[in-house]
């Protein structure tokens, strides 16, 4: 019997809803011993229901074991804040699972949540998505609607079919820097922003303060940021014309383009030419010591399903990157991997995109620079 015992769990779904599946592994806290593996696919269910589903049955298998006290790690920010009490539980179809997840929870002598990045997450990511593989083909359950209906918007009804009220984003991308000036991949690189990315920012701020609906009874909608010193500055800018303040959120961080970071396009695809040609015709594939487009989208759908589960219905402004604020337009298109090379998005620009609580979505703008000229 280990009495310490470490469970890193993770759920997916492709398409939200979509075929989705967990995967859980509980290892040996001193050790790192893998002493346990769970997965299962889940038919038609949401992401947030997957990930769940993967913490009950990492909570389970170390019950199983005989453990006393657990360290849970999890890339799931939603299901880490839920559980370790800081955020309200107010899906109805999380409330049953977390829950359960309490119960189980409460055999322990103490058990400790913990957020970690997708990369360190990988043994469960990858047992979840072995077991939607698997999975692949087989008839699924009808759909659930991923928020809870609320009275329909009729004209949106009317003209689209979605029904219930919308989480609208609205996406902006952060001003220049000198990377982004000299059109170099720029990832996790931390600059910040030129002379002109700072009046770029204010000029960004200015037409959002101008916009209906962005401060509600005196109060500004959420904020929302990528942790990079660019996007922060940008969104500082935005939160001081509305009166707001800035959260952040790992999710929209741009992507990891490894060693190719600080390149131009033409030395990127001279220094790894076969690497690059591959890389621009397979989402799949990462630069080297990088992240595929893959990952970051299977990130991003978790951010924005987190933030849609604990600001459903509402506003938000979120100030991103490019490929992210890409990918969520992607999403809204139900769209393949080529419009990330399709669609330009300039510095400072404004898109909006509605995700609905029965799965459609509409985009509303993008690429919107007006207030820069």
């Amino acid at each position: 019997m280990t009495s310490h015992v470490l469970i890193e769990a993770d759920g997916g779904s492709r398409g939200n809803p979509g075929p989705a599946g967990y995967g859980a592994v509980v290892k040996d806290a001193a050790t790192g011993d893998v002493l346990a593996e769970r997965k299962e696919s889940l038919g038609v269910v949401t992401n947030n229901v997957a990930e769940y589903r993967g913490l009950i049955a990492g909570l389970a298998a170390a019950a199983e074991l005989g453990a006393s006290t657990v360290d849970v790690r999890m890339d799931s920010k939603l299901v880490v804040e839920q559980m370790s009490g800081r955020w309200k539980i107010k899906h109805p179809d999380m409330q049953p699972l977390a829950e359960q997840a309490k119960e189980l929870a409460a055999g322990f002598s103490r058990v400790k949540y913990e957020w970690i990045p997708r990369a360190q997450n990988s043994h469960a990511d990858r047992l979840a998505n072995e077991a939607m593989d698997e999975a692949a083909g087989k008839p699924a359950a009808a759909p659930k609607p991923t928020l809870p209906t609320r009275k329909p918007d009729r004209a949106t009804v009317a003209w689209t079919g979605a029904k219930g009220t919308p989480t609208r984003l609205l996406l902006l991308r952060h001003g220049q820097t000198e990377m982004s000036a000299l059109r170099r991949y720029s990832g996790r690189g931390d600059v910040p922003l030129t002379e002109l990315g700072r009046a770029q920012a204010a000029a960004a701020a200015k037409r959002l303060a101008a916009m209906d609906g962005l401060v509600v009874d005196g109060q500004a909608v959420p904020i929302i940021a990528s942790p990079l010193t660019r996007t922060k500055q940008t969104a500082q800018a935005v939160a001081d014309a509305l009166g707001g303040r800035v959260e952040t959120h790992p999710g929209l961080i741009e992507t990891d383009f490894g060693d190719w970071e600080g390149l131009t396009f033409a030395e990127a695809a001279d220094r790894d030419p076969e690497l690059h040609g591959s890389w621009l015709g397979d989402s799949a594939v990462p630069p080297p010591g990088g992240e595929s487009f893959d990952v970051v989208h299977r990130r991003v759908r978790k951010a924005r399903d987190e933030l849609i589960a604990e600001h459903g219905g509402r506003t938000l402004l979120l100030v991103s990157h490019v490929t992210p604020i890409k990918t969520l337009l992607r999403m809204g298109l139900d769209a393949g991997p080529q419009l990330l090379f399709r669609l330009h998005l300039d510095l400072a620009s404004l898109s909006i995109v509605e995700f609905y609580p029965d799965g459609n979505a509409s985009v509303r703008l993008v690429n919107d620079t007006s207030h820069l000229s």
